[in-house]
């Protein structure tokens, strides 16, 4: 994630709550933090995301609102809950052309991806991540001195 750019977060667990951390050390100018539970809402704004998004408030797709919310869609999108339609709403808020969905949550047992092939042919990036893409060995022990250096 390269600073300036625009990301959403879906679910703001641990593992949510974490990936704000992230954006906030990538630079990102905006996060938007989704989830169904608002009163999580407080410590994701403690931690840097700066909008707040709970679905059910919606009489849409949540994708189409953070679409619009973005004038476009985001940069940058995590799925960190690990449900297979919240997975395809974090793809599908993804900017067209660039936007990249990273997919955190560990969905259940024999459960299936669906969206149209269209939604990543025009541009679109779809991929997971084990522990984050860290290389324990190599980029761990920076991060470990970043934390107990108050960073």
């Amino acid at each position: 994630v390269e600073e300036g750019a625009v990301a959403a977060v879906f679910g703001l667990g641990a593992i949510g709550l974490a990936a704000i951390q992230g954006l906030v050390q990538a630079k990102a100018s905006r996060i938007i933090a989704v989830d169904l539970n608002e009163d999580k809402f407080e410590l994701a704004k403690k931690m840097g995301a700066t909008d707040f998004v709970n679905p059910s408030k919606f009489d849409k797709p949540i994708q189409e609102v953070i679409v619009e919310m973005t004038d476009g869609g985001v940069d940058y999108s995590f799925e960190c809950i690990g449900n297979v339609e919240v997975m395809r709403s974090a793809l599908e808020c993804c900017h067209k052309g660039w936007g990249e969905s990273t997919i955190i949550g560990v969905a259940g047992s024999g459960k299936e991806i669906h969206t149209r092939p269209f939604q990543l042919v025009t541009g679109r990036v779809w991929r997971g991540s084990a522990f984050g893409g860290v290389k324990g060995r190599t980029q761990l022990p920076g991060m470990v001195k970043d934390y107990m250096d108050g960073k």
